[in-house]
């Protein structure tokens, strides 16, 4: 479905790999990208995810029926339920079926019904999560590294459509996914899948309403550990380095601004201890360990002067008071880390492609402006409903990314009825759905569908738009 965003954080926007590629040819084939897919190769993990149509998938138009009329809404939710079941019984005899590419198969149309058609409010009556679990740890031990990738991400989208008080299947997950993340031989691709998959499963079965700071707190020193150089005398790959720091202020994001960067007597925030480790990634080769390294300082810097925010101050006076890094032992690393951003977000040469060497700089000022003006990020999320999510702060912004990943093209139908993510960000979900009870069926189809009349004079516009701006490049040959 489709969304729009106002001014979204280019951090947000950045893609795995974006800003370079690896000078190890070992490295370069196990550091996968994120963005690639389980469908073709080892090479291509994700697109599979975001590209591919289950057979018999719902219309778009279809969803949005849902709350025009009784009948209709009780016929659709069924249809849901239907075509959610229908893809999971391929699970029911997976370990049985020989073929890899079979097994593949049947993940991905998992992941499809997960994120597109499973509702959180009667999940269990209608899911088997017992089976969804037995057939991803098959896929984890015995399949090769596309399967695994799949399970993985299939684990993770469940874990979001269970939603909070879920203790137990994260638990469940804990020993098996350890295992993934902590093997070094396994593909990088798939450790970085496990560690996000964890993750997820501890922020939102665990820590969203519960605050179980044991699980979190454990898994955010596995965090720490993984993003550094070396881990267990081995050289850890920046990919995965990168993942483990976005783990990390996923994590962070569930603790309170003091428990992130407070200090008393007898605790220091989670966030002080990491801010070395934060400061030395900035000054690292690979794109994505700097974005990732920025962006957890962004979220540091938000919360600490978010801190001494309680008075009333305004922006400027507030830095001069507890929220402040004034006359902290922290001062001299975050004036490294203020000037090294700076360059980033102006840097120049030979080393990144012009696309590359664009999006590190504007990534980079959105990270400058936090650090440096204290100014908080501000996105814009449009339903096509005309509901609207306004988000203005690193903690929603970075809980809606990884969402985002992990849902794909299911996000907009599970922040509708997902009662958890929906109190994440703050949303209501009785006023979405009553917007779109506004409209009948055919209004729908003929204002909201992709192919609706509004739909081609926007795409003939953009046409038109593309043209004169063609021409106009090449107006200087036709004056010669």
């Amino acid at each position: 479905m489709e969304e729009m965003a106002k001014k979204k954080p280019h951090s947000q926007q950045r893609k795995r790999g974006q800003f370079g590629d690896t000078d190890d040819p070992a490295e370069a084939f196990d550091a996968l990208s994120e963005e690639h897919t389980i469908a073709d190769s080892l090479g291509t993990y994700e697109s599979a995810f975001e590209g591919d149509d289950l057979d018999g998938t719902i219309e778009d138009s279809d969803f949005w029926q849902v709350g025009t009329e009784n009948d209709d809404q009780n016929n659709t939710a069924a249809a849901r339920q239907s075509r959610l079941q229908d893809a999971l019984e391929g699970l029911n005899e997976y370990a049985s079926e020989k073929r890899a590419t079979r097994r593949e198969a049947k993940l991905r149309r998992a992941f499809k019904a997960l994120t597109q058609f499973a509702d959180t409010r009667n999940f269990h009556e209608v899911i088997d999560t017992d089976l969804i679990r037995q057939a991803a740890f098959h896929a984890i031990r015995t399949g090769p590294p596309s399967e695994q990738y799949a399970a993985c991400r299939v684990l993770e989208a469940t874990s979001v459509v269970l939603g909070h008080d879920e203790e137990e299947w994260c638990q469940s997950l804990d020993r098996q996914l350890r295992s993934v993340i902590q093997t070094i031989q396994r593909a990088t691709a798939v450790r970085m899948a496990a560690l996000r998959a964890m993750c997820m499963s501890v922020l939102v079965n665990t820590a969203i309403l519960h605050q179980d700071s044991a699980t979190t707190e454990a898994w955010m020193d596995l965090c720490e550990e993984i993003a550094k150089p070396e881990w267990r005398n081995e050289s850890v790959p920046p990919a995965l380095r990168a993942t483990a720091l976005d783990c990390w202020g996923l994590l962070a994001t569930g603790l309170s601004e003091f428990d992130l960067s407070g200090q008393d007597e007898g605790q220091m925030g989670r966030g002080l201890a990491i801010l070395t480790l934060l400061q030395e990634s900035l000054d690292e080769m690979h794109g994505d360990l700097r974005a990732a390294a920025g962006e957890c300082l962004a979220l540091i810097h938000e919360a600490r002067w978010q801190t001494g925010g309680d008075d009333g101050a305004n922006v400027t006076a507030r830095q001069f008071h507890k929220g402040s890094w004034e006359g902290s032992e922290w001062e001299p690393i975050i004036d490294l880390a203020q000037q090294r951003i700076s360059e980033l977000s102006t840097e120049s040469g030979y080393n990144l492609s012009k696309k590359a060497k664009k999006a590190q700089r504007a990534t980079f000022r959105e990270f400058m402006a936090t650090l440096v003006d204290n100014e908080s990020p501000e996105e814009v999320v449009q339903f096509r409903n005309g509901t609207t999510l306004e988000l203005t702060s690193w903690k929603e912004i970075i809980q809606l990314s990884f969402v985002r990943h992990c849902l794909q093209g299911g996000f907009q139908n599970q922040l509708l009825t997902n009662p958890t993510l929906q109190f994440m960000f703050g949303l209501d979900g009785s006023s979405v759905n009553d917007k779109g009870n506004s409209f009948s069926q055919l209004e729908k189809r003929l204002l909201l569908s992709k192919t609706s009349e509004a739909s081609k004079l926007q795409d003939q516009k953009r046409s038109k738009d593309r043209r004169k701006k063609e021409n106009y490049k090449n107006d200087f040959l036709l004056n010669e």
